[in-house]
């Protein structure tokens, strides 16, 4: 349904201000989304709640054109639209995991306070089997009846409303402050698949308080039941965490006795976090979903001011007996989920370390046999050169040797052995010499 902004001719015309920003009157009209409907008492609601997942918007709309058949599809692009068909009212709300069809109609006239469990759904005003072909998957249904009676004398009214409810233990409670109405319900489903709620509220209550209530009261059990969605989900991840955690332990143990290879237990570890990552993937949204829902279903609890009847559980004890717990349950599963997957971090930077401390002493024995293998290279480079000192010096000496015999053969008088024999020291010192003035200058260049 969509909202225009009111006309005001007592303010600034619209062009005294900056241009709009995209999303100002998407968010401004807000608030007024889903408004609250207007019921006169007595009154029969019937409300049913189905999941959307893989129900298309166009889906949902070809099913409303079936009871209002000039509804256009740009109607319900807003996520709301109420239906007036004349005896009754249709409200549809689609929501990011269900979609809401809430039908008010007048309650049958020959159905008052004193009826004994009357059946009512073959009263509705909707087209045979109407309900039954909403696409989707059914989470929620409730007859919510709203009736007229004096509320001076509440047990009595409590032992009236209990005649709607047959043998089943019901939860009851007055509801505002000072009390203006009593609510009556048991929680069960019938064998037509709905659960019942019944309203009593004096004559002078008006029809914008009676649409306040059964709006409260409605979507209480909705949220009561998304909120519930989590449980399922907690305890079978619950089973698969602690196999988890078993698994995480028995690593860790090997970690610590260094009973098992590096590569095995890093093997180990990734694919038990990437089992952790999984659930957390594939469950995080919905513990979220859980939380959020909770939170709601305790705000509609606060708003129904709620003031007890003695020797009835009002529908608040009632809810933080039965919910708290499995609420608790879900909690604990999304921490369990956290803490888990840091443990398994914490593992992994062990071994991690331990995995860079023998790397570093594999270093520092490759280091030391590369220094060894470095000196003994040097000495054997030393006694290569002692050597080749020696080689050219023989060299040397051979071509001084030639050198003065063929003197003697030209007639100089040499003795070229005698010679040769002379220049030995000084040929190996200048070689000598020569050597370690190319070392000193390759080492100045370093």
């Amino acid at each position: 349904m969509k909202h225009r902004a009111r006309p005001d001719h007592h303010s600034a015309p619209m062009n005294t201000l900056p241009d709009d920003d995209p999303l100002r009157i998407e968010l401004h009209n807000e608030v007024h989304a889903r408004p609250t409907a207007s019921i006169h008492l007595p009154a029969f609601i019937v409300l049913v709640a189905v999941f959307n997942s893989g129900i298309s918007r166009e889906q949902e709309w070809e099913h409303l054109k079936r009871i209002q058949p000039d509804l256009l599809f740009e109607e319900i692009q807003g996520n709301f639209v109420r239906l007036s068909l004349g005896a009754y009212t249709l409200k549809w709300e689609r929501h990011t995991e269900f979609t809401r069809y809430s039908l008010v109609q007048a309650l049958p006239q020959d159905v008052d306070l004193a009826s004994q469990d009357p059946q009512l759904l073959s009263h509705l005003a909707l087209p045979n089997g109407w309900l039954a072909a909403i696409p989707g998957r059914t989470f929620a249904a409730i007859e919510l009846i709203m009736l007229h009676d004096d509320l001076s004398a509440p047990h009595q009214s409590l032992r009236k409303a209990q005649q709607w409810f047959g043998e089943d233990t019901v939860v009851a409670s007055r509801m505002g402050n000072p009390a203006h109405s009593l609510v009556v319900t048991d929680f069960h489903l019938r064998p037509s698949g709905f659960e019942r709620i019944l309203v009593l509220a004096p004559k002078s209550t008006s029809k914008t308080r009676g649409g306040r209530i059964s709006q409260r009261l409605l979507e209480l059990e909705t949220y009561r039941l998304m909120a519930l969605r989590g449980l399922p989900v907690a305890k079978a991840v619950g089973a698969q965490l602690s196999l988890a955690e078993r698994e995480l332990a028995n690593i860790t143990a090997a970690l610590q006795n260094k009973a098992a290879q590096d590569q095995t237990m890093l093997d180990r570890l990734i694919g038990l976090a990437a089992s952790v990552e999984l659930f957390t993937a594939e469950h995080s949204f919905r513990f979220a979903a859980t939380a959020a829902y909770d939170n709601l279903v305790r705000e509609r609890i606060a708003e129904l001011r709620e003031s007890p009847i003695s020797g009835t559980q009002t529908i608040g004890e009632f809810m933080r007996r039965r919910l708290s717990p499995a609420m608790a349950t879900v909690a604990a599963t999304g921490q369990r989920l956290t803490s888990l997957s840091e443990r398994i971090s914490r593992s992994s930077a062990l071994l991690r370390t331990r995995v860079d401390i023998a790397t570093e002493e594999q270093n520092r024995q490759l280091l030391e046999k590369l220094t060894k293998g470095q000196a003994m290279q040097l000495r054997l480079q030393t006694t290569v050169e002692g050597l080749s000192i020696a080689a050219i010096s023989y060299y040397v000496i051979s071509l001084l040797l030639y050198l003065g015999k063929a003197a003697k053969a030209a007639g100089l008088p040499i003795h070229p052995e005698m010679a040769a024999g002379a220049f030995v020291p000084l040929v190996l010192w200048l070689v000598w010499r020569t050597n370690k003035r190319i070392h000193d200058k390759l080492r100045r260049e370093e």
